[in-house]
């Protein structure tokens, strides 16, 4: 007899549509490698949800009751990676500055379903593949069927293009497929420091620094207000 398949990948439903949750949870079903912890309806169970269980997966709507689905996700603090589902397609631009995995719009054809999960399947293979040398000293980014070893002396500053980050080093620029923020968790804050949305900068790079800007290897990079009170040097 063959074993089951073990759920690999935890995930939750926020929508307030019935129908809609229903069709998603179909398509999850049929998706071995994930498990669905829950569905829910709005964003105050969700939130409860997200503080019970290890979640790797949310499936976001937008116009939720009460709080509306990106207005929720700005208060989290380690907010799972999102697949949003909506009907309106204008809230792109907004969710590329949340590092949103992709955008679904109702109806959901499976097709289109299949390819935002394979998104986040890579950025999650990918985020597994961020190894942390133990001197930390370097650490290993997996790009396609390599992995690329950088020196983390090397690092000037980390920038943020939508589903991309460029890590800009002494030997050059790396582009690799992976949220800022995934990257930032495997970085020695010692070391480096988030000091906007888009940025990650060597704190030893630093060369001019002001209220509003830092410049790391010429480039004046901008602090971003909602940082402003947590960078220190």
């Amino acid at each position: 007899m063959t074993p089951p398949v073990s759920k690999k990948y935890n995930c939750i439903i926020v929508e307030d549509e019935p129908i809609a949750a229903e069709i998603l949870e179909n398509f999850v079903s049929r998706d071995e490698e994930f498990h669905l912890v829950a569905k829910c309806s709005d964003a105050v169970y969700a939130g409860s949800l997200l503080n019970r269980h290890e979640i790797d997966l949310m499936f976001l709507d937008l116009h939720l009751p009460v709080v509306k689905g990106f207005d929720f996700l700005k208060k989290l603090k380690n907010p799972p990676l999102v697949i949003v589902t909506t009907a309106y397609h204008q809230y792109a631009v907004e969710g590329y500055e949340l590092d949103i995995v992709d955008y679904l719009m109702k109806p959901i054809p499976y097709d289109r379903f299949i390819k935002a999960v394979e998104k986040f399947k890579y950025l999650m293979n990918a985020e597994e593949a961020l190894l942390e040398a133990a001197d930390r000293e370097h650490i290993f980014i997996s790009s396609g069927k390599k992995q690329i070893k950088i020196i983390l002396h090397d690092i000037f500053f980390i920038e943020s293009l939508r589903e991309y980050i460029h890590i800009h080093t002494k030997t050059g620029t790396i582009t690799v497929k992976m949220p800022i923020s995934r990257i930032e968790e495997s970085l020695d804050p010692k070391m480096f420091i988030r000091i906007h949305k888009s940025y990650i900068i060597s704190r030893s790079k630093i060369e001019v620094r002001s209220a509003s800007m830092i410049q790391v290897n010429g480039k004046k990079l901008p602090i971003g207000r909602t940082y402003k009170p947590s960078i220190e040097f």
